[in-house]
């Protein structure tokens, strides 16, 4: 009976001291709707999943921005694409504009298969000049082809984000 006492309790110490990169939260959308259990994989510094902007707010933030002005915010959007190189720079969907997203101070990185997934960030939105080296730098790094290189002619106006942190919704 002691054997079989002292293998439960090593084995519980075991399960309880395993450690995983992944939270897990409750979001209810409505009061009619029952609670929804979301899974996400954590990337940079961790934040809620509470209070986000909808794709109409963060247009609208990003069409009050001038150049130098900064907004933090929290959003949820579609993963376009992703740099093919290292997962350091993505775009999102945010309705009929695109954010470059890239991450502070190159402290984390984004898998490269998430395109077409779903991710919340959280940082700074902002709008910049994107130069034509860069914007060749970036469709080098998502795998355009060297036609696609060249016909890259003009500094370009995007709406940018540096992200402090991702959630990636699994």
């Amino acid at each position: 009976m002691k054997k079989l006492i002292v293998l439960l309790s090593i084995f519980t110490l075991l399960f309880a001291c395993k450690s995983e990169n992944k939270e897990t939260k409750v979001s209810d959308t409505s009061d009619i709707k029952p609670k929804v259990e979301v899974s996400y994989m954590s990337f940079g510094e961790n934040f809620s999943d509470k209070n986000l902007l909808s794709k109409k707010e963060i247009i609208e933030t990003y069409k009050n921005l001038k150049a130098g002005d900064t907004a933090i915010v929290k959003f949820a959007a579609t993963v376009n694409e992703v740099c093919q190189s290292k997962g350091c720079w993505m775009r999102l969907d945010i309705g009929d504009h695109e954010a470059m997203v890239k991450f502070k101070d190159y402290g984390f990185f984004m898998p490269k298969n998430i395109a077409n997934k779903e991710v919340i960030v959280h940082g700074k939105a902002f709008v910049a000049e994107v130069s034509i080296e860069d914007q060749r730098h970036y469709a080098e790094d998502a795998g355009k082809s060297k036609e696609a290189l060249i016909a890259i002619i003009e500094v370009e106006k995007t709406l940018s984000f540096e992200a402090d942190g991702v959630l990636l919704i699994e």
